[in-house]
């Protein structure tokens, strides 16, 4: 089964997300599932070649379940509308460092790479690191091969004021008002019919592996990793 073909299941499941038609159709799913379970270690093998320190990860704990929890949503809908992995060492799926992130989802499929969401502790550390390292920073984000793919990081929940601590006169101060010190690319419907599509969004992945690296260094201090 392709990524296109997991693509074809997730879209049958959400126009029909109610349990009677995932039970009447779990053989399916169990399919598709086992398909993105054996493209995602797939897809560790081919990371840990630029990044070796995924190599011993494992698939099944960077795997998001398909179950959602409903007890304190609005939304009753059982599943999710998407398959998803994030890739990263010491958690997986819950790891606090920054990883690699494949997102199958009829609305729109992409990867991303950095760190979504970071603890306050850990945010303030990288903007200090960021501050204190912009020469590094802006090498890496302007380097050609990771401005092929990636143009900007993630603008959601960014706040308006540089935070307290910075000047703020800083020149690249829209750096620090970030919440979020992630990439994204999307994929098109050429990509995920490909044979090659792990080898290819690997590829694109090995260009943010610096950011990677930049931003694990200063978690792993933060949390003496």
């Amino acid at each position: 089964m392709s990524a296109i073909e997991i693509l074809q299941f997730i879209t049958a499941l959400s126009n029909n997300n109610n349990r009677e038609w995932f039970l009447e159709h779990k053989s399916e799913f169990e399919a598709a599932k086992k398909a993105f379970d054996n493209l995602s270690s797939t897809l560790i093998l081919e990371i840990s070649k630029f990044d070796p320190e995924i190599k011993n990860v494992n698939a099944a704990d960077c795997i998001f379940r398909i179950y959602r929890d409903i007890r304190f949503s609005h939304d009753k809908t059982p599943y999710k509308s998407h398959f998803a992995v994030f890739i990263a060492t010491d958690g997986g799926r819950k790891s606090q460092r920054a990883g690699y992130y494949l997102h199958v989802d009829p609305a729109g499929c992409f990867i991303a790479s950095g760190a979504w969401c970071p603890e306050p502790n850990l945010l303030k550390a990288l903007r200090k690191s960021v501050y204190e390292n912009i020469d590094e920073f802006n090498e890496i984000r302007n380097e050609k091969t990771f401005t092929n793919y990636f143009t900007n990081f993630y603008q959601q929940d960014k706040i308006k004021k540089i935070p307290a601590g910075f000047p703020k006169d800083f020149e690249e101060a829209e750096l620090l008002k970030l919440k979020h010190y992630m990439v994204e690319y999307k994929l098109n419907d050429e990509m995920l019919c490909s044979k090659n599509f792990v080898q290819e969004i690997a590829n694109i992945y090995k260009a943010s592996y610096p950011l990677n690296r930049f931003l694990n260094y200063t978690i792993d201090e933060c949390l003496k990793i």
